[in-house]
């Protein structure tokens, strides 16, 4: 028997990148999957990985996390179709490269409706069932920005991602009476569509490299893995908990430069 057998995983923002990463690695630990999408652009793909995986075991739903009105009526179709959410997976996220001082409103207001709003009326919609079966896994795909300020310095973006580092630490004493674990991953720069503009120059790809530990680039699949833990049994004690997944990244004093125009 695969570890998450029997065990239904929505995974936020799955249509691409890590989100799809993180569902294909649950679906072969045996989960059932929802993968979530926001606009007609990613439907396809979504599609694509529910094909892959197999429809009897993946389906999708459409809702943008910025607004708690679809996240409502994604988690009324989920329950409809197969009753509750054993593992939910927030890792929906939105990073407009903006320096400090072209940050407008709008833009601050686009990145915390998403990055926090959205975790925690996510949390807030999936607790009940969790509470009510006493059993649940809650992992919030956080950011080595969580813990430390990296680069390049978007700090709209970067207090967004330390909110929901806070935010996991509270939820596991308001949940962990339940049974219930809230925890995070927190990845450095990971290659995909959502940096692929940040690093097509050469150059920033080259010094992201080299400021890491481990002088490379982490993966969507590594993230994924660790996600496969945290939802798994062997995490059962492991409450409130940020897993950095970044190469050592967080650890070591000097940081990249900063690498958004002035």
């Amino acid at each position: 028997m695969k570890q998450l057998e029997g065990k239904v995983a929505l995974i936020t923002g799955s249509s691409q990148g890590i989100g799809e990463a993180i569902a294909r690695k649950l679906a072969t630990a045996g989960a059932r999957v929802v993968i979530n999408y926001r606009s007609k652009k990613s439907l396809e793909n979504a599609k694509q990985i529910v094909q892959d995986i197999g429809r009897d075991q993946a389906f999708i739903v459409r809702a943008d996390m910025a607004d708690v009105e679809q996240i409502n009526q994604m988690f009324d179709e989920i329950e409809e179709k197969v009753g509750y959410v054993d593992i939910l997976v927030n890792n929906a996220g939105v990073a407009p490269f903006y320096s400090f001082m072209n940050v407008t409103e709008e833009i601050w207001d686009q990145t915390y409706r998403t990055n926090v709003k959205g975790y925690f009326f996510c949390i807030q919609r999936a607790a009940p069932s969790m509470i009510e079966k006493k059993s649940g896994k809650i992992i919030n795909v956080a950011s080595t920005a969580s813990k430390i300020v990296t680069s390049p310095v978007i700090p709209h973006y970067i207090s967004s991602k330390g909110a929901i580092n806070q935010l996991t630490k509270a939820l596991a004493i308001e949940l962990g009476q339940y049974n219930i674990n809230v925890n995070a991953v927190g990845p450095s720069t990971v290659d995909t569509p959502f940096v692929a503009d940040y690093l097509k120059d050469p150059k920033i790809r080259k010094q992201e490299e080299q400021a890491n530990p481990m002088k490379r680039i982490g993966t969507s699949d590594q993230v994924g893995d660790s996600v496969v833990f945290l939802a798994s049994d062997q995490a059962e004690q492991i409450n409130g908990h940020l897993l950095m997944v970044d190469g050592g990244l967080n650890v070591q004093g000097p940081q990249p430069a900063d690498n958004m125009e002035r």
